[in-house]
């Protein structure tokens, strides 16, 4: 497990360093002094605070006190707070479509979690890194709206490298904060070696920069309410790959949960194009 390697704030931090200067030879204008970055840098400093910042740091704090299990279940609340979160502070209006869909949604995810067992959901136990879980849901929700206010300049919002870049070089200010309180409470640690770096590597490019890339583009096409369904399929994803790597094939209750999220996605997604 990672989190036994290095501490959670350092991992987060370390993990953007190396995706920031992956993105350098794509996107080294927009740090230039004149760069449209600089006019606009309240806006990339919330994004980078909800994105880089806390989003990951949160959730790497919760996998220190909870289950992957209860990580999961907490972070199934995703389509709750996009549609709070857009009607609390983007305008938006809630209809009944979009509350079933919610529904839907969660319940599927509920269905993966007990392995069709509904009384076992019962017997979970929330523990503190659940609130760090929600915290984190509900800075990406936010996060999410953000991206679907189109503030930004066009020369940086149309490169999508550039975009990213303007995020990660305020989101580091944010989470370099958080690692330098890490370390001087003596909560961190490193344990350098070929595993850790392996788990950087693979943490930067792929959860980082292609899916937060990928994210960005669903949330433009889609919309925020839209694409907070599409976060609860991950169990289903997992599901899938263990399939593949582990040759535990998918129960029954795999089946009527993906029914149930797609359903809610569908549900919502009409709601949204009346």
């Amino acid at each position: 497990m990672v989190y036994t390697l290095i501490s959670p704030m350092t991992l987060n931090f370390l993990r953007w360093v190396l995706a920031g200067l992956l993105l350098l030879p794509l996107a080294r204008w927009v740090l230039r002094s004149d760069s449209a970055l600089w006019s606009h840098w309240r806006r990339y400093a919330l994004l980078g605070l909800l994105g880089v910042g806390c989003y990951n740091s949160f959730q790497y704090l919760a996998l220190q006190t909870s289950s992957p299990i209860n990580v999961t279940l907490v972070a199934s609340s995703t389509p709750v707070f996009m549609l709070a979160i857009g009607v609390l502070f983007f305008g938006q209006s809630l209809r009944k479509p979009q509350l079933i869909g919610a529904v839907l949604s969660v319940v599927g995810v509920l269905l993966v979690l007990c392995r069709g067992d509904v009384p076992a959901l019962l017997q979970v136990e929330l523990v503190l890194g659940d609130i760090f879980v929600l915290l984190a849901t509900a800075c990406w929700a936010a996060y999410s709206w953000l991206l679907s206010v189109t503030k930004d300049p066009a020369t940086v919002r149309g490169d999508w490298a550039a975009f990213l870049l303007a995020q990660i070089v305020f989101g580091l200010f944010w989470s370099g904060s958080f690692t330098a309180t890490e370390w001087l409470t003596q909560q961190a640690h490193v344990d350098w070696g070929l595993p850790l770096l392996a788990a950087l590597v693979y943490v930067a490019v792929f959860p980082a920069l292609l899916a937060y890339r990928c994210w960005g583009l669903g949330v433009q096409a889609a919309g925020p309410n839209i694409a907070g369904f599409f976060a609860n399929l991950t169990p289903l994803f997992a599901a899938l790959l263990s399939a593949l790597a582990l040759g535990e094939w998918p129960q029954w209750y795999h089946m009527a949960a993906f029914a149930l999220i797609v359903g809610g996605i569908a549900v919502s997604s009409r709601s949204a194009k009346r």
